[in-house]
């Protein structure tokens, strides 16, 4: 699809649909419940909410306010930089009901200032600037992963979706930077990735002829280049040495190289 205006009303409209997903699982929370551990090391179900409202006000601020954005940067750099667990130790005095409060609100004008924007406008973020429909694929790229640690918390099954496929793209996209947040040289060899998706469609990115190739389950694929699943612990097929390499340092977020889950964390599970 070209990337117009009607791509963005697209985008806005598979976030509120994931948006909605999570909802349902945080909506019969209770109290306990929000102070669940989860997955991911150190963090509770309320921080990973609050981890999503608090940069969707970020996002919007970017977008609608960028010089202010950048001074909120350059102050942030100057004290040390962003911790996401010391931005996550602010909200934890909220309730879970506060914290779902704020998520419906951040949420909700996230999506109404974006989709009215032009999807080519570059918006400054954490790094270099994104266009505007880059910046909302992250929001469901953060909002579907941040979910799975929310599912996995509780015990939930998610129907996967062709939604996605904006996860992968990312993914895909951002194999340049899974080298250099770990301090490493990207090969010049190229990856074929092939993805089963959810509808039965077949996703591809790289050159078909591709020596090194990644294939299997686009939900797997997701959650390896997530680190919601150790890739040992997925139905992917990698072949060749830069394809092995970089499935073990894939990361489709932001920040500094994650630690990801361990073999066999999750046997049994959707992967």
């Amino acid at each position: 699809m070209p990337v117009t205006r009607d791509f963005m009303d697209a985008l806005a409209d598979d976030l509120a649909a994931e948006s909605a997903a999570l909802r349902a699982l945080l909506a019969g929370l209770d109290e306990d419940d929000w102070r669940r551990d989860t997955p991911a090391a150190g963090w509770t179900i309320a921080d990973q909410v609050s981890h999503l409202a608090h940069f969707d006000d970020v996002a919007v601020q970017s977008a609608t306010d960028p010089e202010a954005f950048r001074t909120e940067l350059e102050k942030a750099v100057a004290a040390g930089g962003i911790d996401p667990d010391q931005i996550a130790e602010r909200y934890r005095e909220l309730t879970g009901m506060q914290l779902l409060a704020w998520f419906d609100d951040a949420r909700a004008r996230l999506i109404r200032d974006f989709r009215g924007l032009d999807p080519s406008l570059r918006v400054p973020w954490f790094g270099p600037a994104m266009s505007a429909a880059s910046s909302l694929t992250a929001r469901i790229m953060e909002t579907w992963a941040h979910g799975q640690d929310v599912a996995d918390t509780v015990g939930v099954q998610r129907e996967p979706t062709d939604r996605l496929r904006h996860v992968a793209h990312i993914g895909v996209g951002a194999r340049p930077f899974s080298y250099a947040v770990n301090g490493k040289d990207a090969p010049t060899a190229p990856v074929r990735v092939e993805l089963t998706a959810p509808s039965g469609a077949v996703w591809t990115w790289g050159p078909e002829d591709a020596a090194d190739r990644v294939t299997g389950p686009a939900l797997d694929f997701c959650l390896a280049v997530t680190q919601r699943r150790h890739r040992d612990d997925t139905a992917l097929q990698i072949t060749g040495p830069a394809a092995a390499e970089w499935m073990s340092i894939a990361q489709a977020f932001a920040g500094t190289a994650g630690t990801g889950r361990k073999p066999g964390q999750f046997s049994g599970s959707d992967a």
